[in-house]
């Protein structure tokens, strides 16, 4: 059976992730003074009704211990929210959050869904700013980026 690790880092600045999130994976290494942590195994992330799943997350924190950093790596999937209320959702093998600027880079194989809007980005880099929900994309080398639209026909009944 395996044992769960329970980690739940009360944020008192709120910079990160709002009040309070929750990390649940199964197994945890940290290093107080490195300003690091990591968690291995079905990894689990939940901050209000913001979701990461990954099978890795290193998560960098300053000497306050607010964190700095997150690496997500190994099939992660996501459910986001910006401050403008628009929402994503995706997967990507590689995630990194820069908590200070609000921003999520997505890296290698990225499927990002707008739920709201109907709008959907594939690429190997892309990058949203949860701030001003601006998102840039990069395709592959061989491999351009997908953007498909929902485009309603004026005859459309809505």
């Amino acid at each position: 059976m395996k044992i769960k690790t329970i980690f739940a880092l009360l944020l008192s600045s709120g910079v990160l992730f709002g009040n309070e999130l929750k990390v649940t994976a199964d197994s945890f290494d940290g290093d107080e003074k490195k300003g690091i942590a990591i968690f291995k195994g079905d990894v689990k992330i939940k901050r209000g009704v913001d979701e990461l799943n990954a099978s890795k997350v290193t998560i960098y924190t300053d000497v306050k211990h607010d964190p700095t950093k997150m690496i997500a790596e190994g099939d992660v999937s996501f459910f986001v929210t910006t401050e403008n209320n628009s929402t994503y959702v995706g997967k990507a093998q590689k995630t990194i959050y820069l908590p200070k600027i609000k921003e999520y880079r997505f890296y290698t194989n990225v499927h990002l869904r707008q739920l709201n809007e109907k709008k959907q980005i594939d690429g190997d880099k892309v990058i949203l700013n949860t701030i001003n929900g601006k998102a840039v994309a990069q395709g592959a080398k061989k491999e351009p980026v997908i953007m498909i639209f929902n485009i309603k026909d004026k005859n459309e009944t809505k």
